[in-house]
């Protein structure tokens, strides 16, 4: 398993093989110099790609190519995992619903009876106070007196009476309100308890598909990021006189004629350029397996590399032919710069052969290019590496 971290151009590779022992190396945007040890140009073209394409869908969950595998490979674990743990929750909010209708109910009982207590109090003492009014006044005045005080308890009393019910209703109507709330609430989880379930977990549920429907879409390109690194982990061995420019990227103000094609270039992107003492190599790194080998619809890579061949070959040997690319001079004429074409698979490997293009596996990638004879003299590959790099804006 390969980890990338794409964080400060950290990449660090993990090799089960090698039984967990790490190397740690880093690929930054600027030139790395290290004595005996291939220079490094450019993050690799898929790691920029799944970077840019998960920061603008607002996903920073994830600091490697590895978690993002992890994930994938977790994702439908880890779904059921958010689910279950949404039955807990769910089991427990019902429990604890249960346990609170029969506290409010007990509330509910309690508070009834003692607001009755207090009404019917309230009524015994009015007909105390009725009873203990004189049955007969000796004056006129205190028999009309009297006959008010009488029709005035009786009034209460019934009053009473009449508006028992509303005020003990009245006193525990916040309570049957909370009642009804949670008796509901209740209902629906006894009755449809998935359902419940998938509404309490659904900001969870729905994140986590919202993110795996993003890293989906990259998928080509994350694998193509485990792809690349082996390549250029592998290119790292080459000494010193080797320079390796990662996710070229040429666009032509005015767009190229390609006479074998009879048709223009526009641009080129190269997985990588590696010039060497034995030529400029293009290398084209695809991570496929046995299935897209086989499938009909991809984009062929022969015919993508020939085509970026012949750009990069009119714009060198246009470069030495305007004197704008300086090597050193022969006596014979203009020296030629030799474009070589290469495509490494680092999991499946097509049995076929194809005209100008070298069909390697990333193993055989070092050994490759170590076998070839130099045609390049010392600081030259630095002169042509340059004059890429300028023309990409490096």
């Amino acid at each position: 398993m390969i980890k990338v971290d794409w964080h400060s151009g950290l990449l660090a590779t993990t090799s089960t093989k090698a039984k967990n022992k790490q190397l740690f190396f880093y690929i930054s945007f600027s030139l790395i110099v290290k004595d005996d040890m291939c220079k490094v140009y450019n993050q690799i073209g898929c790691l920029t790609a799944v970077k840019s394409h998960l920061e603008m869908h607002n996903v920073n969950e994830y600091k490697s190519i590895t978690e993002l595998i992890n994930f994938q490979n977790s994702y439908t674990a880890d779904r059921q995992q958010i689910v279950a743990n949404h039955e807990i929750l769910i089991e427990q909010e019902q429990n604890t619903l249960s346990d609170e209708l029969i506290q409010i109910l007990s509330v509910i009982d309690s508070t009834k009876n003692e607001v009755e207590q207090q009404l019917l109090l309230k009524q015994e003492k009015l007909k105390q106070r009725l009873d203990n009014l004189p049955v007969a006044h000796s004056n006129y005045i205190g028999s009309v007196v009297n006959y008010f005080k009488k029709s005035e308890f009786k009034f209460k009393i019934q009053f009473s009476k009449l508006s028992f019910k509303f005020k003990v209703q009245n006193s525990i109507k916040d309570f049957v309100k909370i009642q009804n709330i949670k008796s509901k609430r209740h209902q629906f989880i006894v009755t449809l308890f998935k359902e419940a379930v998938l509404q309490s977990g659904y900001t969870h549920l729905q994140e986590i598909d919202r993110r795996k429907e993003i890293v989906d879409q990259i998928n080509n390109s994350i694998y193509g990021a485990l792809g690349e690194h082996e390549v250029v982990k592998e290119l790292k061995r080459l000494s010193d006189d080797h320079i390796l420019i990662n996710d070229f990227n040429l666009i032509f103000n005015k767009p190229l004629y390609n006479r074998y094609e009879n048709d223009y270039i526009k641009s080129v992107q190269i997985d990588h350029i590696l010039v060497s003492p034995s030529g400029v190599f293009l290398i084209e790194t695809k991570n496929w397996s046995k299935r897209s080998l086989a499938n009909l619809s991809l984009h062929s890579p022969v015919h993508q590399i020939k085509r970026a061949r012949f750009a990069l070959s009119t714009v060198l040997n246009g470069g030495v032919s305007r004197n704008k690319l300086n090597l050193n001079k022969h006596h014979w004429g203009d020296r030629k710069i030799p474009v070589k074409n290469l495509i490494v698979f680092t999991n499946h490997k097509p049995i076929e052969e194809f005209q100008d293009v070298k069909i390697l596996t990333v193993n055989n990638l070092f050994s490759y290019i170590s076998y070839l004879s130099p045609c390049f003299k010392s600081g030259e590959t630095q002169t042509i590496a340059n004059y890429l790099l300028k023309a990409i804006g490096k």
